[in-house]
C-alpha cells in the first residue's frame, strides 16, 4: 500500500498529445496502481493545454491541481474537527515517461514544475534497466526478429544476427541505450550497438559497422516508449539501414513497475516500506 498522505504520482507524457498516447499513459498508470495499491496517480502532458476539463491537461496544470486538492483536503479535515498534521514533503512526484534521458524534454519538465504552484520532485527516467532489455527482447520476438525466451517455447528462423538499439535525446540517451543494449546482447548472444534516431546517418553508420563485423541480417529495436519520437523517424532509419524494426516498447507491462520504482526512489521509499 502507498503510505497515507503520500504525494501523488504524476506521469509526464512527452510528445504531441493524442488518444493513443493518453491510452498508453492510462494503461501504464493502471499497472502502477496495481503495483502500489492506494497510489494517487495523474497524467500530465508536456505539450498539453491549460483549458479546464481538457482531455490532454498540461503537466503544470495537473501539478497545480494536485497541490490545491491537497491543501483543500487538509482544510476540510481541520474544519471537520479532525486532528491532521499539515501537509509535508512534496505535493507530487513527476515521473518522466522516458526510457532514457533526453536533456531537452527533461528541461521542459523541470520548467513545468517551476511554472506550477506545486512543490514537486522530478524522478529519474525509467532506464537503463534489465526490464527494458527484456521489453526490447519481447518486441523483437513478436516481430519475428529474435528468438523468444526459452519458457515461451517459440523459435524463429529469421532471427537477426545484429541488433541496432535506436533512441532519441542526444549523446546521453545513446549511452543509456548502449547499457540496455549490453543487457539485450547477453540475452540474445548477438552483437548489439546503439544509435541515434534523431541524428542523420547514425543508424546507417551503425548498420554498416555491424555488417563489416560479420552480421548479415539486422534488426532495429526502438529504445522508445512511443510518444517521445517524432513521426516517421523509425521508417526513415529502417530505409537508410535496410533493416526491419520491432515495435516501440509501448505499454509493455514492466513499465508500470518501473514508474512506481522511480516514484518510490524519489521519496526514499523501499519496496517494503511502500507496501506497508
Amino acid at each position: 500500500m502507498a503510505p497515507e498522505g503520500a504525494p501523488a504520482l504524476v506521469l509526464a507524457v512527452p510528445g504531441a498529445p493524442s488518444a493513443a498516447s493518453r491510452g498508453l499513459a492510462e494503461e501504464i498508470v493502471s499497472i502502477g496502481r496495481s503495483e502500489l495499491p492506494g497510489l494517487e496517480a495523474r497524467i500530465g502532458f508536456l505539450e498539453g493545454d491549460d483549458a479546464e476539463g481538457s482531455e490532454f491537461p498540461a503537466l503544470s496544470r495537473v501539478l497545480s491541481s494536485v497541490a490545491g486538492e491537497r491543501i483543500a483536503r487538509a482544510e476540510f479535515a481541520r474544519v471537520a474537527g479532525h486532528e491532521v498534521p499539515a501537509p509535508t514533503g512534496p505535493d507530487a512526484v513527476v515521473v518522466p515517461l522516458l526510457a532514457g534521458p533526453d536533456a531537452d524534454l527533461l528541461r521542459r519538465m523541470r520548467q513545468a514544475v517551476m511554472d506550477s504552484s506545486a512543490a514537486a520532485e522530478l524522478a529519474e527516467v525509467l532506464g537503463p534497466h534489465p526490464l527494458l532489455a527484456e521489453g526490447l527482447h519481447v518486441r523483437l520476438s513478436e516481430a519475428g526478429l529474435a528468438r523468444a525466451d526459452r519458457a515461451r517455447l517459440f523459435t524463429v528462423t529469421t532471427a537477426a544476427d545484429g541488433i541496432i538499439v535506436a533512441t532519441t535525446g542526444g549523446p546521453e540517451a545513446v549511452q543509456a541505450a548502449a547499457v540496455t543494449g549490453m543487457l539485450l546482447a547477453a540475452r540474445l548472444a548477438v552483437p548489439v550497438k546503439a544509435a541515434a534516431l534523431d541524428q542523420e546517418g547514425s543508424v546507417a553508420a551503425v548498420a554498416e559497422q555491424l555488417r563489416s563485423e560479420g552480421s548479415t541480417l539486422l534488426a532495429l529495436a526502438p529504445y522508445l516508449i512511443g510518444p517521445e519520437a517524432a513521426e516517421g523517424l523509425l521508417d526513415t532509419a529502417c530505409k537508410e539501414a535496410d533493416c526491419a524494426a520491432a515495435e516501440v516498447l509501448g505499454a509493455y507491462s514492466a513499465l508500470g513497475k518501473l514508474v512506481v520504482n522511480q516514484y518510490s526512489a524519489a521519496l526514499g521509499l523501499t519496496q517494503g516500506a511502500a507496501a506497508h
